[in-house]
């Protein structure tokens, strides 16, 4: 059983003026995303010092749940791609990986290390 969640990063090229906006609408996009697909389990944004990054962070508990959102995006069910012409990105870069290792901090202040297989 392939029980290893999934993640979807998106990285943004943009002007720094145009990151408030384009993060408020990443943010407002990650929750739609949680509540219209299945398997959803985190989501982040992040931007870089110089603002001129924005990186998008989505995990999803299967590859299977994440490309069913990504789909979504291709037919257009989200305002995706409006919101790559409304912040004006100069290039967006999508990569996905599998979580192999993770390691968290527990509610007791202990580290577990999580390895998936």
């Amino acid at each position: 059983m392939n029980n290893r969640s999934f993640t979807q990063l998106i990285e943004f090229e943009i002007e720094p003026r145009q990151q408030p906006d384009l993060v408020t609408a990443l943010s407002v996009q990650s929750e739609r995303l949680a509540q219209r697909y299945d398997g959803f389990l985190s989501a982040s944004v992040q931007v870089s010092d110089d603002g001129r990054r924005v990186l998008s962070f989505l995990q999803w508990q299967t590859r299977e749940a994440g490309e069913a959102a990504f789909s979504g995006f291709e037919r257009g069910e989200q305002d995706f791609w409006q919101l790559i012409r409304t912040h004006q990105a100069k290039t967006v870069t999508f990569n996905s990986f599998q979580v192999l290792s993770s390691i968290a901090r527990s509610h007791d202040d202990a580290l577990h290390c999580n390895l998936v297989g």
